[in-house]
């Protein structure tokens, strides 16, 4: 399963928004820094409102969503790659994740200490990229003597491994993370394998206070502007005090208490959808009397490997897929439905499935 690591300052709602994302109350969350030593990790659902309704399609009564992992990273601090604070097991945690959730602080709360002694989201951000960065860096230059001694042997993968290692390198100390650096498709495998830490997309949360919620807050548009021209990257607005309350609510419960805000979706639910995407996944069903249940898949894969997915023997033996559009499905009500209006239908090994497909396949055992 894809793993997602929460990361940033420490005191800036890391562990509150984790036991809201895990809806437990799993991570501690106090007033000092790292009160996370230990990462926690908890399994989080992706929000999609289509199991619902193919729920009455297949008249059964339970749902079973899609899942990607969480992490709860200790808080970093200035120095973290010279092993400053507890920047050694930090940096070494967030190598093992796919994807990023940097929460950034822009609330003023006089009772909730800042490590840095003041409310500044750009200068939060700019302290853990620099760490990410400074990080690269001493791991650019011990791979590059590896690769260089290999080069001299005329390995042509090593030859190429140098050169864009190089180019990392200037890219760094130019103040740019990895991620911005411009890569061929058929190079992006080998920049994967150097196993840079601000080559990991990265989705920035907005932490604001619950008087916040809804509502216009300057800090929040200074970081969107920010990581928009600096990294291309995406911004969710959060309230993680507010999101962690609603852990003993039900779902309509919790929908009355948001509307009381003045909002209709919670932020926790558009950052999983979000981290979703960013990890370039998508979810095609099965649907029948036993369950709905979502299965992730990476965008662009074929038939039979998200056949695989739910188990081998199904890809080694795939025959054929039975493919329906959810949306198509719904309207009609019935597979039998859907079939007389001519939209059901078989497709081969080549077929590249779509988000939203209703699938059953075809295998040999």
């Amino acid at each position: 399963m894809l793993q997602a690591g929460i990361v940033g300052l420490p005191n800036v709602g890391k562990s509150t928004l984790f036991n809201a994302l895990t809806r437990t109350r799993k991570a501690q969350a106090e007033n000092y820094p790292f009160c996370t030593i230990d990462p926690n990790i908890g399994v989080v659902e992706v929000p999609d409102e289509r199991l619902a309704l193919l729920k009455p399609v297949a008249k059964t009564e339970k749902l079973v969503p899609a899942a990607i992992e969480v992490v709860d990273i200790a808080g970093l601090v200035a120095g973290a790659n010279r092993g400053e604070g507890l920047g050694n097991k930090f940096l070494g945690k967030i190598r093992e994740v796919d994807v990023i959730v940097h929460v950034v602080r822009c609330f003023e709360d006089g009772e909730v200490l800042h490590s840095e002694g003041n409310i500044d989201p750009i200068r939060d951000i700019e302290i853990v990229n620099t760490e990410l960065m400074l990080a690269d860096l001493q791991s650019i230059e011990a791979q590059l003597g590896k690769q260089i001694k290999k080069s001299h042997s005329h390995d042509g993968e090593s030859g190429k491994a140098v050169a864009l290692l190089e180019g990392l390198r200037d890219h760094l100390n130019a103040g740019h993370a990895a991620n911005t650096f411009m890569v061929r498709d058929e190079e992006k495998a080998l920049v994967r394998g150097f196993n840079l830490l601000s080559w990991k997309p990265v989705i920035y949360a907005c932490n604001v206070s619950e008087r916040e919620i809804g509502t216009v807050n300057p800090w929040v548009e200074v970081v969107e502007r920010y990581v928009k021209a600096r990294q291309g990257a995406e911004c969710c607005v959060i309230c993680a005090q507010l999101e962690s309350d609603l852990i003993d609510f039900s779902p309509e419960e919790a929908k009355t208490y948001l509307r009381s805000f003045g909002v209709e979706d919670s932020g926790v639910s558009n950052l999983i959808r979000t981290t979703y995407r960013l990890l370039g996944l998508a979810s095609y069903f099965t649907a029948g009397e036993k369950e709905v249940r979502a299965w992730t898949f990476k965008v662009g894969m074929k038939a039979p490997q998200c056949a695989g997915v739910i188990h081998g023997d199904f890809e080694r033996g795939f025959i054929k897929a039975e493919v329906v559009d959810c949306e198509d499905l719904v309207a009609a009500g019935s597979l039998l439905a859907v079939k007389e209006a001519g939209k059901y239908r078989l497709e081969g090994k080549d077929y590249i499935v779509k988000d939203g497909d209703v699938i059953l396949f075809r295998f040999n055992n």
